[in-house]
């Protein structure tokens, strides 16, 4: 199983584990339904798929789909859909493909004609150590052809060897206009409009033009702290929602004053960090001028007014990562062309592969250096940051300009050397599944030689209790941070997600993710998603890891609180999986 990804897509989808109304065109990828005969359709070696002697099975029933009777009519074509032998399999007249969550009636319908989302995927391709990938091709941005899965290389870890492609015909074409069309034929619900409404109420404008959206918008709250300003990883999920909606103006005024912001001069305590830290947050203030008049400023925060004074990791990564995006969804690569934004990426770059004393590939940085920015035991190499860190690499390699005399060509070499040794480092060291913890259970410490199996002196008694009852057989995941003599055995959600989207893991180990995330979906959903990190740190870990931390008792905020904005994540990796599978 392998990840589209926003190198050239966007994952902008909703989750078929919950009866939420997906009925804007920009948004219909998917959508619950409840099959009248409760049938379990999900074999055992995956409860995200199902065999293809089931297709027949599926036709068979009929299913009650309401809000979407007009899309789907309008664009019920064929689908080609290859098996193992790659002996084609007609399925007639079926626009979408479905997957069970579950033995308790409701089924994932992801539409291949009427999500936009879909439009938007490109390659995938990694040029360095990446035989075991897969491409998807759609090219020209809006102006979609044949979406094609072709598998590159068989990996060893992908069960039974087999090999699926997905063919969509020429008539199945999905451009700017179709989509459109289907845009136009319905009008919004009111969910999606009072949805729409409180996100335009969040846009902040700066000489007159939009530039992002403030990350807490209560006009109840007195004291806001800097909840009121445009963080950039905060108005990533918003920006991608404006840019499916074909609003770009917002994102690109976004980018290009971020960047302006990247040039600052920034100090805390007379030092100032290298060049090419992006701020974590900006507010517009209004300076007074002569004669009662104002003007406009950007006011940016590097880590020199926030709660502990940490500069933000991950937002030079956010920014990559998001120029990518906009790219890709409007096709609008001038931008990225451009020689100041060229030389921000440099700039990112430069300062995230900068030599140091560090032996390890991975990012090292310091506690609340990222989403959880707040003292939290993530120092070292958080997987938060090493997966952003992996795809804000790939993003660059395919956005820089190399030519003669440009200085790109030593910088892509670096990336690609990067790329290579960071993805081997996270899929080798930070997997843990039954197998896995097995073996750690067998380690011999204190080897001191360049061929020790244990790497990191790691001891078998850093083994949480709770773990060898919590991992299913068939799942597994990235653990939260690796360092000499110190596994960080928490289920980092964020972390593991962005592995899957980015192709960091292995296919099975993305697979595993899933599966692990389907198993233990009461204790990391609940009734209210999604935890940020599973378990939550209690008792005296909390006192002595958090400081005592008021913000961050059990089960609240970064410690195990629920964060409903990592949904759009979580369902963009099962929708990469149901696409890839067939």
């Amino acid at each position: 199983m392998n990840s589209i990804n926003l190198l050239g897509n966007s994952t902008m989808k909703l989750s078929g584990r919950f009866l939420i109304p997906c009925r804007n065109a920009s948004f219909s990828a998917f959508i619950v339904i409840k099959h009248p005969n409760h049938h379990c359709l999900s074999n055992k070696s995956s409860t995200f798929g199902f065999k293809f002697d089931q297709i027949n099975q599926i036709q068979a029933h009929p299913y009650k789909i309401s809000g979407f009777q007009r899309i789907l009519k309008d664009t019920q074509k064929p689908l080609c859909v290859f098996g193992p032998s790659c002996g084609q399999i007609r399925v007639n007249s079926r626009p979408f493909s479905v997957v069970s969550t579950k033995s308790r009636g409701l089924y994932l319908v992801a539409s291949r004609v009427a999500s936009n989302v879909s439009s938007f995927s490109t390659s995938v391709e990694t040029r360095v150590n990446d035989g075991n990938f897969e491409r998807i091709y759609v090219q020209n941005g809006l102006n979609v052809k044949p979406l094609v899965v072709e598998r590159i290389d068989k990996d060893e870890n992908i069960v039974g060897q087999e090999e699926s492609c997905v063919e969509v015909n020429d008539d199945e074409k999905v451009g700017k206009d179709n989509l459109e069309g289907v845009r136009t034929k319905r009008e919004e619900t009111e969910i999606e409009k009072e949805a729409w409404r409180l996100l335009q109420e969040a846009v902040v404008t700066y000489c007159e033009s939009p530039i992002g959206t403030v990350a807490a918008n209560d006009p109840g709250d007195k004291q806001p702290l800097n909840y009121d300003q445009v963080f950039i990883r905060d108005f990533v999920p918003s920006a991608l929602a404006f840019l499916l909606k074909g609003e770009g103006e917002i994102v690109r005024n976004f980018l290009l004053h971020t960047l302006q912001l990247q040039s600052w001069e920034k100090t805390v305590d007379c030092y100032s960090p290298g060049q090419g830290l992006m701020p974590a947050s900006f507010k517009v203030r209004n300076v007074p001028l002569e004669s009662n008049k104002f003007e406009e400023v950007l006011d940016p925060d590097f880590g020199e007014s926030a709660i502990g004074r940490v500069a933000p990791v991950d937002s030079g990564l956010w920014w990559i990562i998001l120029l990518r995006a906009y790219g890709k969804i409007t096709g609008d690569y001038a931008l990225q062309e451009r020689v100041d934004v060229q030389t921000g990426i440099k700039l990112i770059m430069n300062l995230c592969l900068a030599d140091g004393f560090d032996m390890f590939p991975s990012l090292l940085v310091t506690d609340g250096s990222c989403m959880i920015d707040r003292r939290m035991g993530i120092h070292g190499h958080p997987l938060e940051i090493q997966a952003l860190f992996y795809t804000a690499l790939r993003c660059s390699r395919e956005m820089l300009t190399v030519s003669d005399g440009s200085g790109s060509n030593n910088l892509v070499r670096a990336i690609n050397n990067r790329l290579s040794a960071l993805s081997f480092h996270i899929r080798e060291y930070y997997w843990v599944d039954m197998k896995k913890i097995n073996e750690i259970y067998r380690y011999k410490t204190e080897e001191y030689s360049t061929d020790a199996t244990n790497k990191f002196n790691i001891y078998p008694e850093q083994i949480p209790s709770w773990l060898m009852d919590w991992i299913p057989e068939e799942g597994g995941y990235l653990i939260g941070n690796l360092q000499p003599a110190h596994m960080d055995f928490r289920f980092f959600t964020l972390g593991n997600l962005w592995s899957i989207v980015s192709s960091l893991g292995t296919p099975k180990q993305n697979e595993s993710i899933l599966n692990l995330i389907e198993a233990k979906w009461d204790d990391l959903v609940g009734h209210m998603p999604l935890k940020i990190c599973y378990p939550a740190l209690e008792s005296e870990d909390w006192r002595i890891i958090t400081g005592s931390d008021p913000k961050n008792t059990p089960w609240s905020y970064h410690n195990g609180g629920s964060w409903p904005t990592l949904l759009w994540q979580v369902s963009s990796d099962i929708v990469t999986y149901i696409v890839l599978a067939f």
